[in-house]
């Protein structure tokens, strides 16, 4: 089994889910008392949320691509960065290490083509679907991503960051959620990417009609896919 590094704690509830899910798929796979073999790199959030708000990604940038290599010299054989908003870093990460780092558009873009859906609705924070690097990630797959309007898009960032990163998980938010998928799926989309990992503990793949395409837990899997090769 191949070392894996998660850079998490962004916000730990997303990357809690993605220890659960890795350390579960081996166990089913290999039996036994089998677990992840991991190495964690988890973050104050409020400090990544600060530089976020600021726009400072270069600061960020540093920030991870010096903590993999940490995880590099701890042993790790690939690497997770464990959100959706910090893959616009991935490739400054992936320059600082020598093992790879694997992207979670390319789990859910391998997810989607199985599914046979080739337009997406995008949920995630306003840096995911705004910022243009998801969206031209699946491009290059063929794949068409559909984002809320405006207003939309402030409500679904607001969820995140004032509820689902605090733990908090609202009926009347999961109602507003549905609402924003229903134009999108009027709109084309055939699918929808939980585009930021917290979505995930608001969203359930039997609450919609279209398939849901969970990048965590995608990721987590394609990581034991990696660790296990």
């Amino acid at each position: 089994m191949r070392r894996i590094g998660l850079l998490g704690g962004m916000s730990w509830e997303s990357s809690v889910e993605y220890e659960r899910v890795i350390n579960t798929a081996v166990r089913e796979r290999l039996g036994g008392t089998h677990s992840g073999d991991l190495v964690v790199r988890s973050y104050d959030f409020a400090e990544i949320e600060s530089l976020q708000e600021r726009g400072d990604w270069a600061a960020l940038g540093a920030l991870l691509a010096a903590d993999a290599t940490v995880l590099e010299r701890a042993g790790c054989e690939l690497l997770l960065i464990c959100t959706n908003t910090m893959h616009l870093l991935a490739d400054e990460v992936q320059s600082a290490v020598a093992i790879p780092v694997l992207h979670i558009a390319d789990a859910c873009a391998d997810a989607i083509e199985a599914a046979g859906v080739d337009t997406v609705a995008l949920l995630g924070t306003r840096y995911t679907m705004e910022l243009g690097f998801y969206q031209e990630r699946l491009a290059e797959r063929g794949i068409t991503t559909l984002v809320p309007d405006e207003l939309d898009r402030g409500l679904v960032h607001d969820v995140i960051y004032h509820e689902l990163v605090r733990g908090i998980v609202s009926d009347n938010s999961r109602t507003a959620y549905m609402n924003i998928i229903a134009d999108l799926q009027r709109a084309g989309a055939a699918g929808v990417i939980a585009g930021c990992t917290e979505i995930e503990l608001l969203l359930r793949a039997d609450d919609l009609d279209v398939p849901l395409f969970p990048t965590a837990r995608l990721h987590a899997l394609a990581a034991v896919d990696a660790a296990l090769a």
